[in-house]
């Protein structure tokens, strides 16, 4: 396949009218605008409730004054510029401020407005934090999109952390094999990249972003493939997205097609509230419910994700509904004591976030509800 052309004006999409154009521009001006050719290729324009352009093109709701910019309160683990510690063995490190096209309900928008600063441009601080932190086992590249980058940038960014000891994983969250199937495909060299950094007690994974099942084209299954054979552990993770995802027939078809590919579910995300997603979020209950109905029709292969909130706090697993209560644990927490504490909270279908929620008659705050509660008052 052909590389694509890239659109960073919402006036030059051809395939919308004037005045959609027109509309849109405000929106365009607020929340950067990024997508391509290959993947404009994907929706069906007669449609104007097309997943795939719910996914890329703007909507005016976005505008809605509704979340915050720093939802999950990430810049309070940024310990050296460029570079996150929130959990013990993991350290975020933001690599890029660009990608290869910008989802509409992405929770770190920030990063892509002008006066942002915290992509650094030389990460040698962060690797020189993760060298002096031991504890420190998984790496995590993101951004932005670590794949838009130059193989030979990338390749050097990787060496450096396999010459750290410590270090036995490194992940790289991308969407790019759904949004630009073409930069695995007519690229040998990322390939041979991952082929050259095999070793068996460490493991390089690629954290895979296919929101719905129709992004799994022919090149889009074909770079996965390449991407596998060459020695990465490949899974997927998307967030539950309002008129992309949010039905369990297309998240079930999600979760077989990715397992079919030799790519497992790894975690579905609650919609961050961050500001200008309103149109994208789904309630908690909703979501969960539609989360439970696809796995049940999936097979075990299929049925591995977990449904989760990236909170500041920690992240937080929904686990259960019954009898009107909501239960929830911290499937991770940055304070260790409290990993795998449950929630019990009273039902509440309004609820978009874990700040939603009020803990259920007789059950205790505790230490973590404490932190929730003081989470919330920085709201």
């Amino acid at each position: 396949m052909k590389n694509p052309s890239y659109i960073t004006d919402i006036k030059r999409v051809a395939e919308l009218t004037a005045e959609e154009q027109g509309a849109l521009g405000p929106v365009g001006e607020r929340f950067v605008f990024r997508s391509n050719t290959y993947y404009h290729g994907l929706i069906d324009w007669d449609d104007p409730d097309d997943p795939i352009r719910r996914i890329i093109i703007p909507l005016g709701g976005e505008l809605e004054n509704w979340g915050r910019l720093d939802a999950s309160d990430e810049e309070a683990y940024t310990v050296v510029p460029g570079l996150e510690h929130k959990y013990g063995d993991t350290a975020l490190l933001l690599v890029n401020d660009v990608c290869g096209g910008y989802c509409r309900f992405c929770f770190r928008k920030r990063l892509f407005m002008d006066d942002n600063d915290e992509v650094a441009r030389d990460i040698g601080r962060g690797l020189a934090y993760i060298r002096e932190h031991t504890e420190i086992s998984n790496v995590l590249l993101t951004g932005g999109d670590p794949l838009v980058m130059s193989t030979e940038r990338l390749e050097g960014i990787l060496r450096r952390l396999w010459e750290i000891e410590h270090v036995r994983i490194i992940r790289i969250g991308t969407k790019m094999p759904a949004f630009n199937p073409a930069r695995i495909l007519r690229d040998p060299k990322l390939p041979a990249l991952f082929e050259k950094l095999r070793h068996p007690e460490r493991k390089l994974y690629v954290m895979a972003h296919f929101n719905h099942p129709r992004e799994l084209t022919g090149p889009a299954v074909e770079g996965l493939g390449v991407l596998l054979r060459a020695g990465a552990i490949v899974v997927n993770q998307t967030p539950l997205i309002a008129g992309v995802n949010d039905d369990a027939d297309t998240l079930a078809a999600l979760f077989e097609r990715l397992s079919h590919t030799g790519v497992p579910p790894y975690y579905v995300f609650q919609c961050r509230p961050t500001l200008g997603n309103k149109p994208y979020s789904v309630p908690v209950e909703e979501g969960f419910e539609i989360f439970t109905r696809a796995q049940s029709r999936c097979s075990g292969l299929a049925a591995r994700a977990r449904f989760v909130m990236s909170h500041s706090t920690g992240k937080i697993e929904v686990v259960g509904k019954a009898d009107g209560r909501v239960f929830m644990r911290y499937h991770r927490s940055p304070d260790p004591a409290e990993g795998g504490r449950l929630f019990v909270f009273k039902s509440n279908p309004e609820a978009h976030w874990f700040d939603d929620y009020e803990e259920a008659a007789g059950v205790g705050r505790g230490a973590a509800g404490g932190r929730r509660a003081a989470a919330r008052a920085a709201l």
